[in-house]
């Protein structure tokens, strides 16, 4: 059974970095493309970055670029999401799920998701 756990969310200040996990188990990295995913109190649930061994790393939020990096950690299967320069506008819950076909372009499902991990940027 493929399961995903987040950690690393919790409060920052404006400015202040943190790094999320994503660690999976029940498949691997390569089956699969990893996407973060971010719901803001009272929004949508948008996608935020996404790496997948097929297609390299996209960011589908152009608010994140430059300040979020993914990553992945094969030998771990967990990947990442470093966010630096951290805005009160990325407080969100974080979400990371696979998809499939395992591509960062174009059109996929998600299948399997975390339970998310908060992240709050206040001062």
């Amino acid at each position: 059974q493929v399961q995903l756990v987040e950690s690393g969310g919790g409060l920052v200040q404006p400015g202040g970095s943190l790094r999320l996990s994503c660690a999976v188990s029940g498949t691997t990295l390569d089956t699969y493309a990893i996407g973060w995913f971010r719901q803001a109190p009272g929004k949508e649930r948008e996608g935020v970055s996404c790496i997948s061994k097929r297609d390299g790393t996209k960011v589908w939020t152009g608010s994140v670029k430059g300040r979020f990096t993914i990553s992945r950690d094969n030998a771990k299967n967990t990947v990442y999401l470093q966010m630096n320069s951290l805005k009160p506008e990325d407080t969100a819950v974080y979400y990371c799920a696979t998809r499939n076909p395992p591509v960062c372009s174009g059109s996929a499902v998600a299948s399997y998701w975390g339970q998310g991990t908060l992240v709050t940027v206040s001062s």
